[in-house]
């Protein structure tokens, strides 16, 4: 019955981050940024989704620090951001070129990587010239770009409107999540992971997604069922991979087949068999193997686009 906003022990347990930053956005939301691994490394941005944390990407952030320097940020709202007033794409935005400038050098380039709603962050700032400066490639994980409550299959319903109405009335509910208990994780399993994912993930998913305050939950849901950034694809012309789980019922991986046509220059899409829509922590090798494939394939040590390095 704890209220830990996450599992302290175990392969997702958050590293402690070799120093800490905030970001100030567009319209004074301050955001915390964490910054791992060595300075000189090359750099690899991630952004988390809807009701998760830092802590979601431990994993990733444990193993691509040993080589990489790795930037993780709460999204406003989550994690140690505090809340604002402003919930809408333009605020994503806005939020990940504030990131992106608060943490690296003028012109140097990473990889930046989103999960869900932190996909959908880097489609949202994908004509931002800020963007542009200093993102190499990009890693949309377990997202889409539209339509996300009429391909939702939370509910075990025909589709239609009956299951589009339900499933948006669930997805925003008010209601808080309480405590996490065995109901709860059974809950959670369901509609976000893999039937076989095992307890411990289970469990640092609870942890991450309970702690997200109700009414930041429910303004984000407004945001995500009205989304609509399928214009936005097609300006995202640096190098992108995606991947989907194969049983994500939340984000289903149409929506993963559909970013990869309509992108400018992916670069492969992976679809993980077994896997349900928390992807990083279900599946943290495959993820982790992502970013380090872009980042060696796009960046030098220096966070130099490779392009420009040869040309």
């Amino acid at each position: 019955m704890s209220r830990l906003t996450h599992v302290t022990s175990g392969p997702y347990a958050p590293p402690a981050a070799r120093r800490e930053l905030v970001a100030e956005s567009a319209d004074g939301a301050r955001l915390h940024v964490e910054v791992h691994g060595d300075e000189g490394a090359p750099a690899v941005v991630l952004a988390h989704g809807w009701t998760c944390s830092t802590a979601f990407w431990a994993a990733q952030i444990r193993e691509l620090a040993k080589d990489h320097r790795v930037i993780a940020y709460d999204q406003r709202g989550h994690g140690r951001s505090p809340a604002a007033l402003a919930h809408s794409t333009t605020a994503l935005a806005d939020d990940l070129v504030a990131v992106l400038k608060a943490a690296l050098a003028p012109g140097e380039r990473a990889v930046v990587a989103g999960h869900s709603m932190g996909g959908m962050t880097i489609m949202a700032a994908a004509a931002r010239p800020e963007f542009a400066e200093h993102a190499a490639a990009a890693l949309l994980c377990s997202t889409g770009s539209a339509r996300l409550v009429a391909e939702s299959k939370v509910l075990p319903l025909r589709p239609g409107r009956v299951r589009t109405r339900v499933t948006g009335a669930v997805l925003g509910s008010r209601a808080p999540l309480g405590p996490v208990t065995p109901v709860a994780r059974k809950i959670l399993k369901y509609a976000t992971m893999g039937s076989g994912s095992a307890p411990d993930k289970v469990e640092a998913c609870a942890r991450i997604v309970h702690a997200c305050p109700t009414r930041v939950r429910h303004a984000w849901s407004q945001v995500l069922a009205g989304l609509d950034l399928d214009a936005d694809v097609a300006r995202l012309t640096v190098p992108t991979a995606v991947i989907g789980g194969k049983n994500d019922r939340l984000t289903p991986v149409v929506h993963a087949r559909g970013l990869a046509a309509a992108l400018p220059n992916c670069v492969g899409l992976t679809e993980l068999t077994g896997m349900g829509h928390m992807t990083p922590i279900e599946a943290p090798e495959a993820v982790t193997n992502a970013v380090r494939e872009l980042a060696a394939q796009f960046l030098d040590q220096h966070g130099l686009d490779q392009k420009e390095k040869t040309s």
